[in-house]
């Protein structure tokens, strides 16, 4: 394999020996990206809140300092450290997300989480409620002491790019803490739960363990198999037709194609489905941090032609080809890179991300998609694949149904979706299932 150079960072995992989580089946919980990171507003109330948290029919809102429905209970404070977390959708990885709720008294005193990739995680900072907030735990002092923190993953316990923050705990002299899942990663895997109890912190787990599950998917799969979590995308009519064109408004802000682009770290195009339409996906989300571009070219008998096109000086567009395909361009263009394997198989793909620290892969069946058929093959018959997302489009196309990928009229022979949940975005229904 000839690998022109790619400018990512590359990070090193080894999978663990253990299990698989059982299926993360929460509801995905949107939060909004333009909110401040880790302030609380002295001023706020809310109903319901602006990220989709459920209130359970009463009043939900969090202000700073005080926590206003009455006889809120550790489930209450977890789902709101699950909230913070999302805010950082996208600009974490290979991270996972992280909240963090400190409350004392019965008030918040604290909200913080990790907003980004080797910055500090939500625990290590703290907010005072005063009219300059900051992070979490921060100058923790009396308002931390004798509290209880709630985070939604285990505290870490190891020296990286990073402090312990489970130290942080520790020396902000917090009574209490109250956590949603245990990290698989095994360099922390209960070792910062074993340092806090050995101190006396009173330690409570599990909490919406579910839902802090769903929250870093991806993020568990690739610590359990060492392999990107892999989604695969595709349209259909109402009759069931394959479609290859998105809904009306799904790509633009608030949309859900343009909110899964800004959850994957990639996403993977035919070459086809550049050269018709002669754009790069993008999500529209304000501050989104983009995917990484990967195009499949294969099996050419003539030269791929990437037309020019406009991409942002730090976005990345990847070339996957295998030696029989040659790659031009119409005009040389930066942040293009092209790799060439000897054969391209799904497992290689793989390969190849999970070096370059990819936790998460969005496979869109737009364009040729028989030039993923073999891809998808693959995935099915080595259990590559975890999760699906159908748009529904309301349209009836009469068109033959043979266009639709070979290997996924297979699937339903093979798997069964598990945790089928719909949505809408605009018009479309979309649905999204585990294999």
């Amino acid at each position: 394999m000839q690998v022109q150079t790619l400018s990512l960072q590359s990070y090193t995992l080894s999978p663990p020996t253990v299990s698989l989580p059982q299926q993360l089946s929460s509801k995905l919980l949107r939060s909004n990206p333009n909110s401040n990171s880790g302030f609380c507003n002295p001023l706020r109330r809310m109903s319901k809140s602006p990220n989709g948290l459920r209130s359970h029919g009463k009043s939900v809102g969090v202000t700073c300092g005080v926590a206003q429905e009455a006889g809120a209970d550790d489930g209450f404070y977890m789902r709101r450290c699950v909230e913070l977390a999302r805010k950082a959708i996208g600009f974490t990885s290979p991270n996972p997300m992280v909240g963090c709720v400190i409350v004392k008294d019965g008030k918040v005193v604290g909200e913080g989480f990790h907003p980004k990739a080797g910055q500090p995680h939500a625990e290590i900072k703290k907010s005072k409620c005063q009219m300059l907030q900051v992070f979490a735990l921060r100058d923790a002092g009396d308002l931390a002491e004798n509290a209880t923190a709630y985070v939604s993953l285990e505290p870490c316990n190891h020296y990286g790019r990073t402090p312990p923050c489970s130290e942080a705990l520790i020396k902000a002299k917090v009574k209490k803490v109250v956590v949603g899942m245990v990290d698989p990663n095994p360099i922390v895997a209960s070792k910062g739960l074993d340092r806090l109890r050995d101190v006396g912190i009173d330690v409570t787990t599990g909490v919406e363990e579910e839902l802090c599950k769903r929250l870093n998917e991806a993020y568990i799969h690739r610590m359990l198999t060492g392999n990107p979590f892999i989604t695969i995308r595709y349209s259909i009519s109402v009759n069931g037709n394959f479609l290859d064109q998105l809904g009306q408004g799904v790509a633009e802000s608030g949309g859900y194609y343009s909110q899964l682009l800004q959850e994957y770290d990639a996403v993977i195009l035919s070459s086809s489905a550049i050269m018709e339409n002669v754009s790069i996906p993008a999500s529209q989300e304000a501050g989104a941090n983009q995917p990484l571009r990967i195009i499949i070219a294969r099996d050419s008998t003539s030269p791929i032609q990437i037309p020019a096109l406009t991409v942002e000086p730090t976005d990345k567009l990847l070339v996957f080809a295998d030696k029989e395909t040659s790659v031009e361009l119409e005009r040389a263009q930066t942040g293009i890179e092209t790799v060439v394997f000897d054969q391209i198989s799904l497992s290689a793909i793989l390969e190849y991300c999970n070096s370059q620290g990819i936790c998460s892969v969005l496979f869109d069946l737009k364009g040729n998609v028989s030039d993923f058929e073999e891809l998808l093959q693959d995935g099915i018959e080595q259990n590559l694949l975890q999760k699906i997302v159908v748009e529904v489009l309301p349209l009836w196309d009469e068109n033959d149904v043979g266009n639709f990928p070979v290997a996924l009229k297979s699937l339903s022979k093979r798997v069964e979706l598990k945790n089928l949940q719909p949505k809408i975005s605009n018009e479309n229904v979309v649905l999204e299932g585990y294999l």
